[in-house]
């Protein structure tokens, strides 16, 4: 159940930089999760405690890209978005063994 809920951690320097300083994590999750299912899921998956979930709802965005036959115009899909901050002392290693 939390694979289909958690879809895949979002790595940025932005997300690395609030998992540093305020013990935030941020995840793209199914859009028909809740927050209760979201904190669920983030504590089963790796066995931390979670202290909130906030969500946010991310809309889609045209693109345009130049290539040699001309302009092409597409559509970055829209997503949901979760920022988890997990209680003291706890952290989530997503690079485990590299």
């Amino acid at each position: 159940m939390a694979k289909e809920i958690l879809v895949k951690p979002i790595i940025s320097e932005k997300s690395e930089l609030l998992s540093e300083n305020l013990n935030q994590y941020s995840f793209v999750v199914n859009k028909s999760a809740n927050k209760v299912e979201i904190r669920k899921a983030v504590e089963e998956m790796y066995g931390v405690a979670v202290s909130s979930v906030n969500t946010i709802n991310m809309p889609s965005k045209a693109k345009n890209r130049n290539t040699k036959s001309g302009l092409l115009r597409g559509r970055k899909s829209a997503y949901k978005k979760a920022m988890i901050t997990l209680a003291e002392g706890e952290n989530i290693d997503f690079f485990g063994e590299l």
